[in-house]
């Protein structure tokens, strides 16, 4: 890194150690807040709320109050993914994770577009209907790209931007799921998905999700693969719609934004798991050279691409220091 990314680098750590520090005292002087309510599945499913749109039906969870927070999930998880960070952040903000089309709990029509670009407008549709003016955003894997355009496309209503690994510039799709994309044009990838269902030894193995994107398979759980992948085969529609979500990753739109990202003038901060094939630090580092109101590049040690799940303490200091909670 130059020395200008260096100054930025060490102008973030002092500020986020100093907010540490005062966030550290505010609990002692409080005694500390009260832990909030866990977030196990059935408390997930009974908070699951809709809103009706031209999109079809969006399932999101929401949690806390205030200036809202919007956490975007990866493939092909959805928004149980960020449980532990709702958990950890709604006594700060109004913390809400959708699901997007073709994926989770969320009801879209036959013929329903799923690319990118239909997933961001989605989620203009979505805050405009719970009239949300602005949001922190929060991203990881497939999400990232959804976060890229919308602050591309919506820069007044992102006031911060907390990226994980996730698509960058060239890499998007990466070139290791051209196989699964191909899979998906070919109308079969969803039967990968049932494996995981029906093998839950296979789904913690090198070639199933958990021992692929998780650092200690075990973290994958029979409650998350079951609300990860149930609603994904529940039908020949939603199998259909997943794997016309997956070949819409395709053609790559993050290209045609480098001009509006390099004018971002969103607080980003990038927080990456370097143990991660599909997105290799090189991509957060692009992000900071490119991104002018970058706060530097947090390295996860051996984090893999699903680490936000596994580590939801860490990216919720991560998210306050951004913050400036």
């Amino acid at each position: 890194m130059g020395a200008e990314m260096k100054r930025r680098d060490f102008l973030w750590t002092c500020a986020t150690a100093a907010g540490a520090a005062t966030l550290a005292a505010c609990h002692s002087m409080r005694g500390g807040r009260e832990e909030p309510a866990r977030l196990d599945a059935a408390a997930f499913h009974a908070s699951r709320r809709f809103v009706p749109t031209r999109f079809g039906r969006i399932a999101y969870v929401e949690r806390g109050s205030g200036q809202a927070a919007l956490f975007l999930h990866g493939f092909p998880l959805n928004g149980f993914q960020w449980r532990g960070a709702l958990e950890r952040l709604s006594p700060y903000r109004r913390c809400l994770a959708p699901d997007f089309i073709g994926l989770g709990y969320t009801d879209a029509p036959d013929q329903q577009d799923f690319s990118p670009q239909a997933q961001t407008d989605m989620l203009v549709a979505l805050l405009d209907a719970l009239s949300i003016p602005s949001v922190e955003l929060i991203a990881n894997d497939s999400g990232g790209t959804i976060a890229q355009l919308f602050v591309a496309q919506h820069p007044a209503r992102v006031r911060t931007l907390l990226l994980t690994n996730c698509d960058v510039h060239e890499n998007s799709p990466p070139a290791q799921m051209r196989n699964s994309i191909a899979t998906a044009r070919s109308g079969q990838y969803d039967q990968k998905m049932a494996r995981h269902l029906e093998d839950r030894v296979y789904a913690r193995s090198p070639k199933g999700i958990g021992g692929s994107a998780y650092v200690d398979p075990a973290n994958f759980t029979d409650e998350a693969i079951e609300v990860y992948f149930t609603p994904l085969v529940s039908s020949p529609l939603r199998r259909m719609q997943l794997n016309r979500h997956l070949a819409a990753y395709e053609p790559n739109p993050l290209l045609a934004i480098e001009p509006a990202l390099r004018r971002c003038a969103a607080p980003t901060r990038m927080v990456w798991g370097t143990a991660d094939p599909l997105f290799p630090v090189v991509w957060a580092e692009w992000l900071h050279r490119t991104l002018p109101e970058s706060r530097g590049v947090r390295l996860v040690e051996g984090g893999k691409l699903f680490w936000p799940e596994e580590r939801p303490d860490l990216l919720a200091d991560e998210a306050r220091a951004l913050w400036g909670v």
